[in-house]
């Protein structure tokens, strides 16, 4: 129900860019200034500095969208309070999910979630723990999903379940005939490693060096951005990886891949956060409880 001029406004204000505001909003750039202009017609003032191809915020642009972002809150809630007074379950719901979580643990649990929610429309957003921790911090997704607790202030932390790591390599790799490997027995062999800002690579970095061993002392090959990456490269035999038991249960019970548990275990607690706020949607908070049930269960 917020005036359409301010949500253009906050859009361009919060990409310093009138193209990216256009897309976001589904409108012609054209038609994004147009609304601006306008605004600025209203309060007889500039909200931009143009110059360059670029474009910032003026004294007055930095207080209005310091109160856009206050009026378009209360205008979400305030649409989510009158529609839970329908007792129905529905609106959008933007979900964040590290890599690992994303590909192999969520697409079930938002399938569930869906058939038994149906109004409600969720949208998942992948990215590594580091970025979707940024973007719940920021509000622009509702819930995170990680795999280590938010270390941004303002976020909440609820552990899900817990997840065991272990060592892959193929079949004839030489690590495939242990029962179990102790980090020791990984550090002259070839590390096919996540990237920085990664939940997996700073576990594994931390374990690596709690006993005795400096991440950066190992024979890394190659650092990826996603366990698909990871199991296609250490398929060709180059080396070994660690991921989640999960990432590679398929192509185990293939024997295409051999997983090696680590000793001692390496485990990780998995987390759903979320900004620290009094108001909750109940599409939010329903969301929340059905995730950890749900996690907890498939994890079992």
């Amino acid at each position: 129900m917020a005036d359409r001029r301010l949500q253009v406004f906050h859009a361009v204000a919060k990409h310093l860019s009138f193209t990216r505001a256009a897309d976001a909003l589904f409108m012609t750039q054209p038609a994004v200034t147009f609304q601006i202009r306008q605004l600025e017609e209203q309060y007889a003032t500039r909200l931009f500095e143009r110059r360059h191809g670029s474009i910032s915020l003026t004294p007055a642009g930095e207080l209005a969208f310091e109160y856009a972002r206050k009026i378009l809150a209360l205008s979400d809630e305030m649409d989510i309070r009158i529609g839970e007074m329908t007792g129905e379950m529905r609106g959008p719901l933007l979900v964040g999910a590290s890599t690992t979580i994303a590909e192999f643990m969520l697409p079930r649990v938002l399938g569930e979630f869906n058939a038994l929610y149906p109004q409600v429309r969720a949208r998942l957003i992948v990215g590594n723990s580091e970025s979707i921790e940024g973007q719940v911090a920021e509000h622009t997704l509702d819930v995170g999903l990680i795999e280590a607790p938010a270390k941004l202030s303002g976020l909440e932390s609820r552990m899900c379940c817990e997840d065991e790591l272990q060592v892959i390599c193929v079949p004839d790799y030489p690590l495939a005939e242990f029962q179990v490997l102790r980090p020791a027995d990984l550090a002259d062999y070839e590390f096919i490693s996540r990237e920085p800002g990664s939940g997996t690579r700073e576990i594994t970095d931390a374990y690596f060096a709690e006993h005795g061993i400096a991440p950066e002392s190992l024979k890394a090959q190659m650092e990826l951005g996603s366990p698909e990456a990871l199991k296609g490269v250490v398929a060709t035999g180059l080396g070994f990886a660690i991921v989640s038991r999960a990432v590679a249960a398929r192509e185990v019970a293939l024997g295409e891949l051999r997983g090696i548990p680590l000793d001692p275990p390496l485990k990780r607690g998995l987390y759903l956060i979320h900004p620290q706020e009094r108001f909750q949607s109940r599409v939010l908070t329903t969301f929340i409880d059905f995730a950890r049930r749900q996690l907890k269960e498939h994890a079992a």
